[in-house]
C-alpha cells in the first residue's frame, strides 16, 4: 500500500495511467487508486505484482522517481509492503 500528496490529484492521475505499460513490464498485474474522504489531493494506491522482487524494484527505480516529480507528488510516497491475510465477501 502506498499513501501520499499530490499537488493535483488530475494531472497526477494522467500521469499515472500514462505509466501503465512500465509498471506492466515490472510486473503489476492490478491496481487500485483511493483518495481520502477529507483530501482528495491524498491518494492511496493498492497494487498487485507477480513478485515481490520486481516490485521492490519498480518502487526503487530513478524511472518512477522521475514520473513522480512530473506528476507533481508533493511528498515522499510512504510505502508499504503487505501480505494478504484473509480476504471476503459479505
Amino acid at each position: 500500500m502506498i499513501r501520499h500528496k499530490v499537488n493535483d490529484f488530475n494531472k497526477w492521475k494522467n500521469t499515472f495511467d500514462e505509466f501503465a505499460d512500465v509498471r506492466k513490464s515490472y510486473g503489476e498485474t492490478s491496481f487500485q487508486v483511493m483518495r481520502h474522504q477529507e483530501d482528495s489531493n491524498n491518494v492511496y494506491l493498492m497494487f498487485e505484482w507477480d513478485n515481490e522482487e520486481n516490485a521492490r524494484k519498480f518502487f526503487g527505480s530513478a524511472e518512477l522517481k522521475e514520473r513522480m516529480q512530473k506528476a507533481g507528488v508533493a511528498e515522499a510516497p510512504e510505502i508499504n509492503f503487505l501480505n494478504q491475510a484473509d480476504r471476503g465477501k459479505l
